[in-house]
């Protein structure tokens, strides 16, 4: 999966208002949190002015006037409480809302994973997809509890303390400002190397993060044909390359605090050089002077201070254009805005000249079709194998069924209503699909089962073993229903896997289903379960089973056969075989794998 443009294009700033746009909480009452912050950094403006204060006043004649030192020190400590407090209260206001938005975004990434087209989800390892709500996600958190706030406060503090160094003495003012000013170039350039390389840092920590999980996920085969070796040295690759990405990001951040501190020194040693030359004859007390020198470290203490949350914006900007990256991606095909109803009880199917072909996000490639002008009619209630050679495209007519991608050309309907004008709701609720490796969840098979339909009660699942005739099966388990199945179900045999699967498809009670069975082989008790489980699940149903197995064919209805993306047959299991056709080279050949293989 590529990142869209808008990654590349969008400055830091422009991706953080982007970022603020898709989390609009943060806007919440943000006047109210930026007013708070300046009333809080107005506490850090005090003690330069009590300076002055205390040696323009407290000091006349050789006598200390300890009543002015003393009422200037009340003063200064009553107002450091209250913008304490502010400033506090402002620090609160900010981490609840980024908090709640990172909240938000979390969500609104996932959900969006989810809705994206198979085609994507292919191009994409899914460590990839999990780092983009996991580390990517936490960079903007450290962000925000730290270096959002740095920008906020010490924002508001540099503008207060901007206006109180011109109110003091406008030549100074200028002078601090003018010597300061080429920090801002070097931290621009600095800015555009480390947007450069944090991108190419988060990307290597994707790639990483999927190394890891597809080393991690396939130990078993790994083990298997002893390549653990060979894979944990790409891992070990991958791993330098993400080492190397974040040195890099590192060493051109550490560039940042050292340019702080020399811009900082020579302002000082400008102000302070321009004050004394002037003296009090240039209309600044002594005071004054010195008062403003403490200004000066205000004004530039938030500026060393960037440098190094700059740092931390970049790795936080990185992270946001990954966000954003998958958020701009297309979805899967889109719902109607004028859904229309399905009608009631059993339903048919009609594929109308349909084609179909992948390109990059699963867009349809006409000119490099799966799929030429299929066209079939099933009536409600008829139980359909869809049969064919490897790269056919049976899965993919099945995926087209389901509506997990829209054909090129043609058109699907079921019960009469193409499935573009039906509503996802709906469509998933009559239409069930039991996929070929069902994925089962690391809980007991009731909670597996029960999330078909919200709802479900015990008594409701026990009623789908026995209408599926599997009671023999659950008195096999040592829990029954209530039997832990394992990270993704291998706890239980592939067979028994399916099973479970066929079982959450009839607590689902769907009009129709689509079976992509199972290819790996199971023992002759479970097959058998297997198929009695089919026939009652099937029954009062339109079925289509993307049959690997001729055994499903042969209690089909119908079967309708596809070779290199062509309905090419159509018929009974018998009429076909006494055809001769491809479906009968089919069927022979399979008999005899089958017959070599017992």
């Amino acid at each position: 999966m590529k990142d869209p443009e808008i990654g590349g294009r969008l400055g830091a700033a422009q991706t953080l208002g982007r970022g603020v746009k898709e989390a609009p909480i943060l806007r919440q009452g943000f006047g109210l949190t930026l007013v708070l912050a300046v009333v809080g950094a107005a506490g850090r403006v005090v003690i330069p002015i009590v300076v002055q204060q205390a040696i323009d006043h407290g000091f006349s004649g050789g006598r200390v006037r300890m009543h002015i030192i003393t009422l200037v020190a009340v003063i200064a400590a009553t107002t450091i409480v209250i913008t304490a407090f502010a400033q506090r209260a402002a620090v609160r206001r900010l981490g609840l809302r980024s908090e709640r938005a990172l909240y938000d975004l979390r969500v609104r990434v996932i959900e969006h994973i989810h809705r994206l087209s198979l085609a994507d989800h292919s191009e994409e390892r899914r460590g990839a997809l999990v780092a983009r709500v996991t580390s990517d996600v936490e960079t903007l958190a450290d962000f925000f509890a730290w270096g959002g706030l740095a920008w906020l406060l010490d924002g508001a503090l540099m503008v207060l303390v901007a206006a109180v160094m011109l109110s003091y003495d406008w030549v100074l003012a200028i002078i601090a400002l003018a010597v300061a000013a080429p920090l801002a170039l070097v931290l621009r350039a600095v800015q555009r190397h480390l947007v450069a390389a944090y991108d190419k840092a988060r990307g290597a920590n994707a790639e990483f993060l999927g190394s890891v999980t597809e080393l991690v996920t396939g130990a078993e085969a790994l083990r298997a044909y002893g390549a653990g070796p060979a894979m944990a040295l790409r891992s070990k690759r991958v791993a330098r390359q993400r080492a190397d990405a974040f040195v890099r990001a590192g060493m051109i951040g550490a560039f940042l605090f050292p340019s702080g501190e020399v811009f900082s020194s020579l302002t000082v040693a400008a102000v302070v050089g321009v004050g004394v030359a002037r003296g009090p004859g240039g209309g600044l007390t002594a005071g004054a002077l010195v008062g403003f020198i403490f200004l000066t470290y205000r004004f530039l203490e938030p500026i060393a201070e960037f440098t190094e949350v700059l740092d931390q914006t970049q790795t936080a900007v990185a992270g946001m254009r990954r966000l954003l990256a998958v958020l701009d991606l297309p979805t899967g095909p889109a719902q109607t805005a004028d859904p229309a109803p399905l009608p009631s009880g059993p339903l048919s199917i009609d594929i109308c000249e349909v084609t179909f072909g992948y390109r990059s996000r699963g867009e349809v490639d006409d000119d490099q079709p799966v799929l030429f002008n299929v066209s079939a009619f099933i009536p409600a209630g008829q139980q359909v194998a869809l049969v064919g050679s490897t790269g056919s495209g049976k899965t993919t007519l099945g995926r087209l069924l389901a509506r997990f991608a829209d054909p090129g050309g043609g058109q699907i309907r079921l019960g009469g209503v193409p499935l573009t004008r039906i509503s996802n709701d709906e469509l998933r609720r009559r239409l069930v699909v039991v996929p070929q490796e069902p994925f089962l969840f690391d809980d007991t098979i009731a909670a597996n089962l029960s999330f078909a339909l919200p709802g479900t009660t015990m008594a409701d699942l026990e009623r789908s073993v026995t209408v599926l005739d599997l009671d023999d099966w659950m008195e096999t388990l040592p829990q029954g229903l209530l039997t832990p199945v394992g990270e993704r179900g291998m706890q239980l045999s592939a067979g028994e896997r399916q099973l479970v699967a066929l079982l959450r498809a009839s607590v689902a009670d769907p009009d129709v289903l689509i079976l992509d069975e199972a290819t790996s082989s199971v023992d002759a008790l479970t097959e058998v379960r297997m198929a009695r489980a089919l026939q009652h699940l099937a029954q009062g149903r339109t079925t289509i089973a993307i049959a690997h197995r001729l055994s499903t064919a042969m209690r089909a209805d119908r079967v309708l056969v596809l070779d290199n993306g062509r309905l090419i047959e159509d018929g009974p299991h018998d009429a076909l075989l006494a055809a001769g056709g491809h479906y009968a080279a089919l069927f022979a050949s399979w008999v005899s794998s089958t017959t070599a293989g017992a």
